[in-house]
């Protein structure tokens, strides 16, 4: 029997009917180093408004005996335990053990294969706590936590309310945590094992980082630069939202086989593959510093005032994503944050945006499995976006007023979307109804395109389905041509208001850029006068975000069909041989190589990507310095050929970029090569834990049936992958050159569809998403999923439904239509 989803309707009635005192969670880990079992007591204390009144307590975790009021209960069915027959005050108590720790959903055990150290970590975003303790798991019915965990003696563990008192207990230690403010339970943590420890005192904050003592070195050398990012982070948002950090003690701890990062009040969990090995190149500290200050921004938005229920699910996620670009370019060093939003994230969600997974960003979520499907390109990059036009609209400082007011009047409750909207209106003096309904309650972008007329400069706006635009505020550029590329000769700024806007811009200039410095969300397009200026001098364009619209728009018209494989590789290859933002380049290299690889005809793929290649060793020459050179090197792996292939590989031995030298070994092996000595001396002299999966990404690369089918086996049948690096492995199995070799594996992704929801909704995702083919398969192939994915769970189904997009729009700008015989 399965377990049920949380219904809205159901919270609502549990909410109306209950109110939760607090939480006492007992947990037991000493279990774990030779076995499976996590075992708890959680004791909930709690009222009924109508006593004699029944409901239920979440519980998917096995329950060992349970009471209530002292009185027995029945089994747990469908992951629910009835209570019958409320008091006024209750007391709950329930004993579990989960013993599915290792693709269970809720907790993880993870063995290091570099010492066989074992770690824990509990993640419980949507509703995943009740797979390890009984609680009412909805994010309306907060309380206090107190945690008691027992675990062997030479573990740290952490959790949300900062320093424990620690006792011996039997041969293991206790470790019991003081209470917690009021939180949701999936806001809660708890993480443990032998870590490593690294702590700070800042400006009256206690910092502390972990991580498994096998990746000690690689933190040592990364704590500094962390610590300050953390400073500087809870600095900005105490100032930006009138609300320091109500606790002395914040936490982040890097945890093996864990995916992305979780947001857990005052103790944020990470996957240790954010730690990078080598030494992080411009982009990769970029994106730990935005995903830290996302992370971080969920203090206050989130966990001190949290969404009533899953429907704001967006507006949880999309503060965060826009808060960490808006920190990152007041606070830190990483200035051109935007720039890097829009060369990635953004790209993605206009893709997503006109795709069939489209979906307005606020939309009603029916039950909790609604909402995992929700995590998406919409939720985050879009919404983002739009919070960015939004402060735009309403001005910066005004902005900061109204979230500062939103916080003091919610910290510790639950809000919903309209109380955001009110407080922002009473501090901006607008009424944002309207401007509420065309962003949030309408599915698409908007069109943005400016034409010359006989009146003059005239803006057209037109909305998703030719429908009226939403209001905009946004700048227009006019550009004009100089001995040394094209200088800005105006900016106006536009506030968009119908379907047509006159702009006063001076006459005559070579080039004019709709959505200048990228402060809304909408396609642009060029007048058809103006689409081949565009494709030729992108790179021309003086500033980051200037050329990030330009590419934005050359990527658009490619995805759409409205540019070839060639042209779009040639004006984003022009544009990076200029680009100046290391924010920029690595999404632009990406962009390139995926051009080449992905969106290029076949008979065209070599040619791309030996310019590809071209493009990546002159970077790599001109670099001045080491990082720029090294990302450079790194790309122009995933392209060489023949001699150059041959340089890059001795340049990278000689060297102690160990991932460099992977990703030279898997280059050589996907073009034929037999590299499993060489393989075996990588494997031994790279430090690096987790060095068997580079090892499984150059096997996996292998024009061979055999290995193919051992790579398969495990990374899709055994999931023995960690999650974070199941696409890397995935990108190296699926390669353009072999369809005849990978055509049977397209048949074992379909068998894989009823079963891709295992593990909860990040697994998932990753798995549906990451294992797709992109090779070997046609329209057809792609039909065929899209039926099974009829009977899949909703995370599954939104998953496939919008890769299948992705893909369906590769094949056409392949060239492929016939349908394949799978």
């Amino acid at each position: 029997m399965g377990v049920r989803s949380l219904t809205q309707a159901e919270a609502q009635e549990r909410a109306a009917l209950l109110r939760v005192e607090r939480y006492d969670v007992a947990v037991d880990f000493t279990g774990l180093p030779d076995g499976p079992d996590v075992r708890c007591v959680s004791t909930s204390t709690f009222s009924c408004t109508e006593p004699g009144a029944g409901t239920f307590v979440d519980c998917a975790a096995t329950v060992v005996c349970a009471t209530l009021n002292g009185t027995d209960l029945p089994p747990a069915v469908e992951g629910r335990i009835a209570l019958h027959d409320l008091a006024a005050h209750n007391t709950l108590r329930v004993q579990t053990v989960q013993s599915d720790t290792t693709h269970g959903p809720g907790v993880h055990k993870a063995v290091d294969p570099f010492d066989g150290e074992v770690y824990v970590w509990t993640s419980f975003e949507p509703d995943e706590a009740r797979f390890v303790w009984a609680c009412f798991d909805q994010p309306d019915l907060k309380a206090p936590h107190a945690f008691t965990v027992t675990a062997p003696a030479g573990w740290t563990v952490t959790s949300n309310a900062g320093t424990a008192r620690v006792e011996a207990c039997d041969g293991a230690r206790r470790w019991v945590f003081p209470d917690t403010p009021p939180l949701s339970p999936y806001n809660t943590v708890v993480n443990a094992g032998p870590f490593h420890e690294v702590r700070q005192e800042v400006d009256g904050h206690d910092l502390g980082l972990y991580v498994r003592r096998s990746l000690a070195g690689v933190l040592e050398r990364d704590a500094q630069e962390i610590l300050t990012l953390t400073a500087q982070g809870l600095a900005f948002y105490a100032r930006a939202f009138a609300m320091p950090f109500p606790q002395r003690r914040y936490d982040q701890v890097f945890v093996p086989e864990f995916g992305g990062a979780m947001e857990n009040y005052g103790c944020v969990t990470w996957s240790d593959t954010f730690l990078r090995r080598s030494d992080p190149t411009p982009a990769e500290r970029e994106l730990l510093a935005k995903v830290l200050l996302h992370e971080m921004a969920h203090m206050w938005f989130g966990n001190i005032v949290t969404m009533r229920w899953w429907d704001d699910l967006w507006l949880n996620e999309a503060f965060a994503e826009f808060a960490c670009h808006w920190a990152a370019t007041r606070a830190t060093a990483y200035t051109d944050a935007w720039a890097g939003h829009l060369a990635g994230g953004k790209l993605k969600a206009y893709l997503a945006d006109q795709g069939p997974a489209s979906h307005p960003i606020r939309q009603p979520v029916h039950d909790v499995a609604e909402a995992a499907a929700v995590f998406d390109d919409i939720t985050y990059p879009k919404g983002a976006s739009v919070l960015q036009q939004l402060m735009t609209y309403v001005g910066e400082e005004t902005f900061s007023a109204g979230m500062s007011d939103y916080f003091a009047r919610h910290a510790w409750g639950n809000t919903t979307l309209q109380d955001l909207v009110d407080a922002l209106g009473r501090a901006s003096g607008r009424d944002l109804d309207a401007w509420r309904a065309g962003w949030l309650d309408a599915a698409g972008p908007d069109r943005l395109t400016l034409r010359h007329e006989s009146g003059g400069v005239v803006l057209h706006a037109v909305g998703p389905s030719g429908s009226a635009p939403r209001p905009h505020v946004l700048a227009v550029g006019a550009y004009r041509r100089t001995a040394t590329g094209l200088e800005r000769a105006a900016r106006v700024t536009v506030e968009v208001r119908g379907p047509r806007t006159p702009v006063d811009l001076p006459a005559g200039a070579d080039l004019y850029l709709v959505n200048d410095d990228d402060l809304t969300f909408a396609t642009v397009r060029p007048d058809p006068a103006s689409r081949d200026a565009l494709l030729r001098h992108a790179a021309d364009l003086p500033g980051a975000l200037s050329r990030g619209v330009a590419v934005a728009t050359v990527w658009d018209m490619l995805v759409t069909g409205e540019a070839t494989a060639a042209e779009a590789a040639r004006a984003i290859g022009a544009v990076l041989e200029t680009e100046t933002c290391d924010a920029a380049v690595e999404p632009y290299l990406t962009l390139a190589g995926d051009i080449a690889e992905l969106w290029a005809p076949q008979d065209e793929r070599a040619e791309l990507t030996a310019a590809f290649a071209a493009t990546c060793r002159r970077l790599a020459d001109r670099a001045r310095h080491p990082a720029r050179r090294r990302v450079a090197l790194r790309f122009l792996a995933r392209a060489a050929a023949g001699g150059e292939l041959e340089r890059l590989r001795a340049e990278a031995e000689a060297g102690d970029d160990h991932d460099l030298r992977w990703r030279a070994l898997a280059r050589a092996v996907e073009l034929g090569e037999a590299a499993v000595a060489d393989a075996a001396r990588l494997l031994a002299a790279d430090p690096d834990p987790d060095a068997w999966v580079q090892e499984l990404c150059v096997r996996a690369g292998a024009p061979d049936a055999g290995t193919k089918e051992a790579v398969w086996h495990v990374l899709a049948d055994e999931r023995a992958v960690p999650v974070s690096w199941v696409g890397r492995v995935a990108t190296a199995f699926w390669r353009p050159g072999q369809d005849a070799v990978l055509r049977p594996f397209t048949r074992r992704y379909l068998d894989l569809v009823p079963g891709l929801d295992r593990g909860g909704m990040i697994p998932a995702m990753v798995y549906t998403g990451r294992l797709l083919p992109r090779f070997a398969i046609d329209g057809g192939f792609l039909d065929q999923v899209l039926e099974a994915a009829e009977a899949a769970p909703p995370v599954v189904r939104k998953t496939l439904t919008e890769h299948t997009d992705v893909t369906r729009r590769m094949l056409r700008s392949r060239g492929i239509t016939k349908p394949d015989a799978t």
